[in-house]
């Protein structure tokens, strides 16, 4: 299975990057080859300062060794071996009125002392991040999540979509990150789901997120906006910036498997400003975002 899913993400990121980099039209994604000393590495393709996209990121990383102490705590297992690989993007695009995006998909093996897999689960999600809302586009964005997810089972996706709004809230802001989209974790062989079902689901996600996010880029990338509009953006990608690094769990996880910090950090976009005690005017299309994510709502009707 890690070697299945390996070769997927491996796939999928040379199909999103070929997809983003239409849209983009200008700029290109670089790519850096990195290794793991402790087992493993990865390939980092990064965008930056194009027409469209002002920071990107579509990496993959496959490592593996002795689980480190901090994830013993955290899995409340001994010493164990572990083998890790994902696939994880973040888009910022330039225009204030093209929402970032971000997402996520992985797969993790445990091993005991003979090499034999004890533990192993599926993980992932995909989540939109807008600055100025346009319902439409979140209608969309979650009508794909919710297509991928009726195909295995019709509870996944209010299950993953709850899921997804609970992760990513800033409770020390008490607001959510964005819109939301689906979350799901510690996706584990049961008698209705064996592993190659949850490869299945997974990979539809996946294969379903050029889908769910290009169409709002390419309706949003060249609209017209104010300095003030664009102001509002790096005032809200600072709130980005503080869920990353305060609550992220696929961060702390990278900083604490001694993962490369380049590709860790390489979601924090290039320009945030923190404001102090900012409120956004009564009645404004930017209170208008806040009042959404201080109350997630249902994107698609029941």
């Amino acid at each position: 299975m890690k070697n299945k899913f390996y070769q997927y993400i491996q796939n999928l990121q040379d199909q999103i990057v070929a997809g983003l980099e239409a849209v983009e039209g200008q700029a290109k994604f670089r790519e850096d080859i990195w290794d793991r000393p402790e087992g493993g590495g990865g390939r980092t393709r990064v965008i930056e300062n194009g027409n469209v996209i002002e920071k990107g990121g579509v990496n993959i990383s496959a490592v593996h060794g002795k689980l480190p102490e901090a994830m013993q705590k955290m899995f409340n297992v001994g010493e164990a071996d572990f083998f890790a690989c994902g696939l994880s993007l973040v888009i910022h695009p330039k225009n204030p009125m093209a929402p970032t995006v971000h997402a996520n998909w992985r797969y993790f093996e445990m091993y005991d002392d003979n090499g034999n897999v004890i533990n192993s689960w599926f993980g992932g999600g995909q989540d939109l991040t807008p600055y100025y809302l346009f319902e439409e586009d979140a209608i969309h964005f979650h009508q794909t999540c919710k297509t991928a997810c009726d195909k295995h089972n019709p509870e996944f996706y209010p299950k993953y979509k709850k899921q997804c709004d609970a992760y990513f809230w800033n409770a020390h802001r008490n607001e959510a990150r964005g819109l939301g989209g689906l979350f799901f974790d510690y996706c584990k062989a049961t008698e209705d789901m064996k592993m190659q079902d949850w490869f299945n689901f997974v990979t539809e996600v996946g294969n379903s997120f050029l889908e769910a996010y290009v169409p709002i880029l390419e309706k949003r990338k060249e609209l017209p906006y104010t300095p003030a509009q664009r102001t509002w953006q790096e005032i809200r990608r600072g709130r980005y910036v503080e869920f990353n690094l305060v609550h992220d769990k696929g961060t702390l996880f990278g900083l604490k498997t001694n993962g490369r910090i380049e590709s860790i950090l390489m979601s924090l976009p290039p320009n945030v400003q923190w404001v102090y005690d900012h409120h956004p005017e009564v009645g404004s299309e930017e209170e208008k975002l806040i009042a959404v994510l201080e109350n997630p709502k249902n994107w698609i009707a029941d």
